[in-house]
């Protein structure tokens, strides 16, 4: 297996409120009660499809979400910073059945935070640097289209789009 460098992603939004909003809004929540519903009930996955494609108006849907500062606050440091599980089982499953490995990074990991300057972020590690360094060129494929779908959400929420999910 070969190793490929992470690279993180930071882009710069206007505030942590506002883009939060925003991003919560671009990226719904799983739909858990429907989707737990097609499980016991063992749909076909074109069923399981059918709902994940509906529930993901920009390919995405949130499969976490916490806030870091309140805890943090506590020991004294006063960023803001909210985490997120973001996703797409659909997409997932095209990588998984190559390699069940690919969920170390599935979903993906986002931050939306604040630095100690006050400067607002929306941070990622590039999705295919990470399925790259599986060395499954199915996956690394799906993990380049991964990278054009997160570069369309952030142009989407009118933010800069880094030249690197683009490139990939």
């Amino acid at each position: 297996m070969s190793t490929f460098p992470v690279r993180r992603l930071d882009v710069a939004v206007p505030s942590v409120s506002d883009f939060r909003q925003s991003y919560e809004a671009a990226v719904p929540p799983v739909p858990e009660e429907e989707l737990e519903s097609l499980i016991r009930r063992e749909a076909c996955w074109r069923e399981i499809t059918g709902l994940i494609d509906s529930a993901t108006p920009h390919g995405f849907m949130i499969f976490e979400r916490n806030a870091a500062h309140p805890l943090f606050r506590r020991a004294g440091h006063q960023a803001v910073c909210f985490w997120y599980l973001m996703g797409n089982h659909t997409i997932a499953e095209r990588m998984y059945r190559h390699d069940p490995r690919t969920m170390l990074y599935a979903p993906l990991r986002t931050v939306i935070w604040q630095d100690e300057a006050g400067a607002a972020w929306f941070s990622v590690d590039q999705p295919s640097t990470h399925f790259a360094g599986l060395g499954i060129p199915e996956v690394t494929e799906v993990g380049v289209e991964l990278d054009r779908k997160l570069a369309a959400l952030l142009d989407f929420l009118g933010t800069e789009v880094p030249d690197e999910l683009l490139r990939s």
